[in-house]
């Protein structure tokens, strides 16, 4: 299990919140038994059934960090710790960007509050959902994570 606590991480709250104005949207991947969390979504129609990394955007004056923490309690009902980011910016399709960061899962069990329904996916079963486009090539990106 990859340990937040164990190995110091630089302060991903020290990032800027924003890239030349453009919105920030952080997803957690809460790694555990050498699986990743992943849930469905349920809104809007457009995205409905497809799949994500838990998190949202960060609010004016919020740290991504802050950010992070913030959508998986109202999401999956949990508290986590924040790691270092996984792969690069990714842009979205409404001009937001999409930063990832590796999680540890400290206190709860996620349930889908806000999405249709959460999965553990392995390195393996991570081409068995349909990932929304901005959060798939950050799915590959993980594969190190959950294999190593």
């Amino acid at each position: 299990m990859w340990n937040v606590t164990s190995t110091p991480q630089p302060d991903p709250a020290a990032l800027p919140s924003a890239l030349d104005g453009a919105q920030i949207v952080v997803g957690a991947a809460i790694i555990r038994h050498g699986r990743v969390l992943a849930a469905q979504r349920a809104t809007p129609p457009a995205a409905a059934g497809r799949w994500e990394f838990p998190g949202g955007k960060v609010d004016p004056g919020e740290t991504e960090t802050a950010a992070l923490v913030r959508e998986c309690i109202e999401e999956l009902g949990v508290r986590i710790g924040v790691g270092g980011r996984v792969g690069a910016d990714v842009p979205m399709v409404n001009g937001a960007v999409l930063r990832l960061y590796l999680a540890d899962l400290l206190a709860g069990e996620p349930r889908a509050l806000e999405h249709l329904e959460v999965r553990w996916l392995s390195a393996d079963e991570l081409d068995s959902v349909p990932w929304l486009p901005a959060d798939a090539p950050l799915a590959a990106a993980l594969v190190p994570h959950l294999t190593g």
